[in-house]
Formats: C-alpha cells, sequence, structure tokens
C-alpha cells in the first residue's frame, strides 16, 4: 500500500483519489454582511472543539424553556447522546404561541397554490395559532392522542401539513411525515414500523396540472398496515377545495373523518402546550433506502429544534422581516428543518408552494418569488440543473432580487453554481453550498454568509461547532488540509442530531458510529466519531468539498474515484443538462463507470457528443476515469423531489432485470426506454 504522506502524487487504495481543481473566491456583497445575523469573526474561536460542548447552550437561547436544563450533554449511554437534559419546553408554543405578542398580525405562511389562477393564501400567526389549537383539540378529545404516540401524516404542500405537525407536538406526540409521492405501500410500511394507528391525509392536490386523488393512496396504506400487524383507526381526510370532496375513494364510516365538517364543533377550542422532557422525541423521519426495511431517524425536542433554530438563524441569515421560500418538500427533512421548524421558531414567514416548480413553465419559482418579494431563495442542485435544462425561465426578466440562496442535497458542480449565482442571484445574493443529512438535523459544513468567502463546487468550512474529521478505510486520519479525500465524520455531537433509529438500537450503533469507534464500552464522546457515509476532502484553505456517497464510490484499478468528480466533468460540455456516474461490473477491470446524461433541449447526441463527454471526463479527472459507455437518455430517473434514482441506473448498467421500485418517480416511463436503449446492440 502506497505512502501518501511520502508522495503526494499516489494514492492509497483505502483513499478516495481526488483530482477537482480548487476554483476562486466569490466574497459577500457589502450590503448584505452589513444586515446579517452573524458577522462576529471570533465564532470559530468561541466554538472550537476545545469548549466543547459549553458553546451550544447559544442555540438553546433561542427558545422559550418551561424548565431550564439541569445538564447540557448527557454521555453516560453514548452514542445515545442527550442534550438539555432536566429541560422542559413544547416545540409548538416555541414556533407559534410566543410570537404572538408581537408578531399576531404578521404572516406565518404563505401558500401558493399549483393553479396560477387560484389566490395565493396567506396564514398569519394568529390564524395559525387557532387552527392548530383546534386540531390539537380534536386530536385529543376524539381520537385519544396524547404524549408519546405516534401520529402519521401523509400530506402534500398544504398548509394543513405543518398545521398537523405543530398540532402533534403541541400534544407531545410524535409525527411521522411520509412525502406525498409516496405510495400507500410506502406509507403502510412506515405505518407499521412507527406503530401508529391514525393517518391524517387529503382528498387530493395538483401535480403538474393535473388534480391527483390522494386518499385513494390512504386506503391503500390502511389495508397493508392492517397486513403487517398494525390496526389503523382513524384516517383524518383534510379538503384540497372546502365543502367539496375531489377524491374518488369512498370514505368508511367509523374510520374517516371529513376535517372540514369536523373541526366546526371545536372552533375557538384552546390547548395548553404540553411541558415536554427535552429529550422527549419530537418526530420519525424515515429514511427511503433503496433496499430493506426504512431507518427511522428519530429526533427529540429540545436539541433539534434549538439546532434547527440556531442554524436558521446563522446559516440562513433569516430575520422575521424576511420573505423567505425553500422549495424542499416538508415530507423530507430539509421541510422540517428549514421549512416549519426552523423559520418558526425564529417568528419568521415561510413559503409552500403545493406542485411543480417547472410548471407552467420553467419561470413560475420566478414569478412565485416575484409575487412575494422573496429575498431568501433555498432549493436544490436538482432542481437548479432541472431549471437551467428547462431554459431558466428567464429569471433575469423578473424583479426578483435575492439577498440570500441556499443549495441543499447533494454537492452542485461549479459549472452549476456559476449559473445560479450569476443568472438567478444576478450577482447580487450570498450561496450557501450546505452539506448535512436527514440524520443531522441541521447543516454540517457551510460556508457563514457574511464571514467566508464562497467557493464554486465547495461547501465551505464546518459550521462553527461541528469539527469534521476524515479518515481512510484504515482508520487513519487523513491530514488536515491536505487535499486528499477518504471517509467524512463528525468528532463531536451536536444539539440536531438523531437519536437513534426507532426500535433498532443496534442500527443505530452499527451504521453511524461502529467503524471508527475506539471503544465499545466508552461513555466519552471522543470515542465515538459519526460516519456520515460520503466521502470528502479537505482543502488547503480549510474548506471542505463532498466527493458523493461512499457507497457510490467507483474503484478503478485500485483508485476510489467519486462520481461527483466524474459528473461535473461531463457537466462541462455545454449541450450536458445533467449527468449520473455508475458503477458497472467488468470481467477484466472488475468495476468501471458508465455515465448516463441528459441534454439541453434541441441539443442532440451522437458519437461526437459521446467522445467529447468521454474527452471531458478524462481531462478533468484522468484517463483511468473515462467511461466505459456514454448512454444520451431523454432524461434521468428522478424522484419526485427531483433525486436522480441512480440505483436504478446501475441496475441497467449491469443488465439486471430488477431495477426495484418505480412508483415513487415522477417519470417512470423514462426507465424502460433507458433499458430498451441500453440493451439494443
Amino acid at each position: 500500500m502506497s505512502d501518501t504522506s511520502a508522495d503526494e502524487g499516489r494514492v492509497s487504495e483505502s483513499e478516495i483519489a481526488v483530482h477537482w481543481g480548487e476554483e476562486g473566491y466569490v466574497r459577500p456583497p457589502a450590503s448584505f454582511v452589513a444586515q446579517a445575523n452573524l458577522t462576529d469573526p471570533s465564532i470559530r474561536e468561541r466554538m472550537r472543539l476545545e469548549n466543547f460542548p459549553d458553546y451550544f447552550a447559544e442555540c438553546a437561547e433561542l427558545l422559550t424553556w418551561d424548565r431550564r436544563w439541569d445538564e447540557l450533554l448527557d454521555t453516560s449511554h453514548a452514542p445515545f447522546f442527550r442534550w438539555y437534559v432536566g429541560g422542559r419546553l413544547n416545540a409548538s408554543a416555541n414556533c407559534v404561541d410566543r410570537h404572538l405578542a408581537t408578531r399576531r398580525n404578521q404572516a406565518a405562511l404563505h401558500f401558493v397554490p399549483e393553479p396560477e389562477d387560484e389566490p395565493m393564501q396567506h396564514v398569519t400567526f394568529q390564524e395559525l395559532y387557532v387552527r392548530v389549537n383546534e386540531l390539537a383539540a380534536y386530536l385529543r378529545d376524539e381520537v385519544g392522542v396524547q404524549a408519546g404516540d405516534r401520529v402519521t401524516i401523509h400530506m402534500p404542500m398544504v398548509p394543513d401539513l405543518p398545521i398537523a405537525m405543530l398540532a402533534c407536538a403541541r400534544l407531545g406526540a410524535i409525527h411521522s411525515v411520509v412525502f406525498a409521492g409516496f405510495s400507500g405501500k410506502a406509507c403502510a410500511d412506515r405505518m407499521v414500523d412507527s406503530e401508529s394507528r391514525v393517518l391524517i391525509t387529503m382528498d387530493a392536490y395538483y401535480r403538474s396540472g393535473q388534480l391527483l386523488d390522494h386518499k385513494e393512496k390512504a386506503d391503500v396504506a390502511v389495508a397493508e398496515a392492517q397486513a403487517g400487524g398494525q390496526a389503523v383507526g382513524r384516517v383524518l381526510v383534510f379538503q384540497r377545495y372546502p365543502g367539496r370532496y375531489e377524491s374518488h375513494a369512498p370514505l368508511e364510516e367509523g374510520r374517516d373523518v371529513l376535517m372540514g365538517p369536523a373541526l366546526k364543533a371545536y372552533r375557538g377550542r384552546r390547548v395548553e402546550p404540553v411541558p415536554m422532557p427535552a429529550e422527549a422525541p419530537l418526530f420519525l423521519m424515515y429514511t427511503s433506502g433503496s433496499t430493506g426495511k426504512p431507518k427511522g431517524a428519530q429526533h427529540g425536542i429540545g436539541g433539534y429544534l434549538a439546532y434547527a433554530a440556531w442554524t436558521t438563524k446563522t446559516i440562513q441569515d433569516l430575520h422575521p422581516e424576511d420573505v423567505y421560500w425553500c422549495m424542499a418538500d416538508i415530507g423530507w427533512i430539509t421541510g422540517h428543518s428549514y421549512i416549519v421548524y426552523g423559520p418558526l421558531a425564529l417568528g419568521a414567514a415561510t413559503t409552500l408552494y403545493e406542485g411543480t416548480p417547472t410548471y407552467p413553465d420553467a419561470g413560475r419559482p420566478w414569478r412565485i418569488a416575484e409575487a412575494l418579494g422573496v429575498n431568501i431563495f433555498h432549493t436544490s442542485p436538482t432542481a437548479i440543473r432541472s431549471l437551467r435544462k428547462a431554459g431558466g425561465g428567464h429569471p433575469e426578466h423578473y424583479g426578483i432580487h435575492f439577498k440570500h440562496m441556499t443549495t441543499v442535497g447533494e454537492p452542485i458542480e461549479p459549472d452549476v453554481w456559476k449559473w445560479y449565482h450569476e443568472v438567478v442571484g444576478k450577482g447580487e445574493a450570498v450561496i450557501v453550498d450546505t452539506w448535512w443529512q436527514t440524520e443531522t438535523g441541521g447543516f454540517l459544513c457551510s460556508t457563514v454568509p457574511a464571514l467566508d468567502p464562497m467557493k464554486p463546487g465547495s461547501t465551505g468550512p464546518a459550521v462553527p461547532g461541528i469539527h469534521p474529521v476524515i479518515f481512510d478505510e484504515d482508520g487513519q486520519e487523513i491530514p488536515r488540509g491536505s487535499g486528499r479525500a477518504g471517509n467524512i465524520c463528525i468528532a463531536n455531537p451536536w444539539p440536531g442530531m438523531f437519536q437513534t433509529i426507532w426500535k433498532d438500537p443496534a442500527r443505530f450503533v452499527a451504521t453511524y458510529f461502529a467503524k471508527y469507534n475506539r471503544d465499545p464500552d466508552s461513555h466519552d464522546w471522543r470515542d465515538w466519531p459519526y460516519m456520515a457515509g460520503d466521502g470528502a476532502m479537505q482543502a488547503a484553505d480549510g474548506y471542505y468539498r463532498i466527493l458523493g456517497r461512499i457507497d457510490d464510490v467507483i474503484n478503478v484499478a485500485g483508485h476510489r474515484l467519486g462520481t461527483k468528480e466524474l459528473e461535473s466533468a461531463a457537466l462541462t460540455v455545454p449541450d450536458v443538462a445533467e449527468a449520473a456516474v455508475v458503477a458497472a461490473r467488468d470481467p477484466i477491470k472488475g468495476v468501471v463507470p458508465e455515465i448516463f446524461v441528459a441534454l439541453h433541449p434541441g441539443r442532440e447526441g451522437g458519437p461526437d457528443l459521446e467522445r467529447r463527454v468521454s474527452e471531458a471526463i478524462a481531462k478533468e479527472i484522468s484517463p483511468i476515469a473515462r467511461p466505459r459507455r456514454v448512454w444520451v437518455v431523454p432524461d434521468l430517473p428522478k424522484t419526485r423531489s427531483g433525486k436522480i434514482m441512480r440505483r436504478i441506473l446501475t441496475a441497467i448498467a449491469n443488465n439486471s432485470p430488477d431495477v426495484g421500485d418505480v412508483t415513487t418517480l415522477s417519470n417512470p416511463e423514462v426507465v424502460d426506454a433507458i433499458r430498451s436503449q441500453h440493451a439494443a446492440p
């Protein structure tokens, strides 16, 4: 095995090869710095590891506590860390009640229906308070929901979704939100695992111009849950249009309740928020693995809410007077932390858009932003690439002026970052390229927007208080700032991290802590680094670059190549809008990369384009990274949230007869098209 400390030109087989060049800095505008929430350059000095965990009291001070904590961090059952032990609070009260004195008539939610001829709705904090209380009273008195019960919420992006979450939190019940695009069977799997007996759903909602029947999924979910041993006693159905039932699925007497009529009897009812232990669970968020049982990430009330609020204030730079729009779905962790809990805990308004960002055209996001006066815009690289592929919708034609833009969900390629900054942000906005996960509850790496310069393709330094370390496969720490890559871990716990996997603590330890644990019996947090499962490198300036999931690293002739580098290289070809690299089995080399690319409208594929993509990868990365084959496809298979499903492409590249479940895709028809293309001689 080679010694990389002696020879920087060689990489050991336990490390990930890095060929990505560093981009130049882009400085934040002075106008942004002048109004920013966090401008204290001593923040990282205050939050250095030697001061851990005391500095995380700063996060909790943003909240209102019924009882202050006795112990900041309890490590006696490491790695099951407990934050703010002895403290009591209520998440619903922190997001609603405490703002009434000063912001009663300020908007809390902006709801944008997909049909453009329907008016937007603006829910004030007072109205939010009323609706949360009435639903909480119904859940408590009619359904018998109490602290610790699990309630499944399978709803689209409408105001009733965060209202349902906050009503559960008011009672101390644990909510489990299932992304609306998931099937009834996927919903049932989560209900069975969480032992939920209540389902909150909706009759219908709009997507890509169609009013989709959603209640029919509830019937499937209840039947499948019953088959799995979990009885569901109540299905609470909200209506897209008051007074109209838009589903073809019949209502089952004694089980299904239309909530519009039902809540009339609860008008004016109030429920005192239950003071909950800080370490009690707030919600379950199921990660949807491609195979195997979904993992229910359990997040606690105090630690999660404190970290979501703190990162929203410091990294998102959200002020109560800002107009903020995160284009994610509440069914994912981004929506929990940065649509619902983070903004509302700070008393700021948050925007919910019902439909598809590119419907009826790619200009829709800019029309929404213009109409609302949005100045903080938050979306994913996938959405950015999709908008760019669709022609961008000409954001320069609209009166939009963002002060701040976020990218989240996966690494963003430098070429795409520059388009986002120059075309969407008009060169006026700061960008935070955030790295984090469902399990982490909030951002782990990002620039602090007023303090750190931006660098395309790089997530930036660690968030203050977070201390990453990069290990190779053999457990050796890779020197900091060396530009060499390995498996990124976090050396210290933090309040937003999840508490366990619901009903599977052994899997929690094995998946996230066992690989680099120094002593399984230790109560010392230093012995339990959190393994994120991502490959990363740290440049000499301290900035991190995320190279993709370790599972997606391709080992070619002893070189562990991060797929994100290869995809970024392909995007330097002007015709290419999106790219996905997968590992294909090879009888000679073992594993080789294959790449699937989708083109900008009006561009054509062919041997010349395939050659240019292959040459770009060889030039930008290395000849050893040259793909076995470049496939020009009509589109890449994506989930409804826009995530590229590489497991499907991997199955196709390896001629597997089973590509897995495609029911959650937004474009399932493309799978057969790609498979036919791949099978052709």
